[in-house]
């Protein structure tokens, strides 16, 4: 799959969410707190609280994917 990189839309979520969550709850919060359709493509950005973690889901065409980041010494800077 050939993916459109001036077509993806990055929307990432201010503030901190519990990092235990996984697809189902990821998806839930795009749905239901950011209002956002989960499946269209887009990357949905989530940071926890001390900032140490990023994860990073996206519908692909069959399923859904996390990417995920851990910084040992830094933080992400975050909104």
């Amino acid at each position: 799959m050939q993916i459109d990189w001036d077509r993806v839309r990055i929307y990432i979520k201010p503030g901190a969410t519990d990092m235990r969550k996984q697809y189902n709850g990821l998806a839930y919060i795009v749905q239901n707190a950011m209002g956002k359709n989960v499946f269209d493509g887009s990357l949905y950005v989530f940071c926890n609280r001390s900032r140490s973690i990023i994860k990073v889901l996206y519908w692909d065409t069959n399923g859904f994917c996390i990417w995920s980041k851990r910084l040992e010494r830094h933080r992400f800077p975050w909104p």
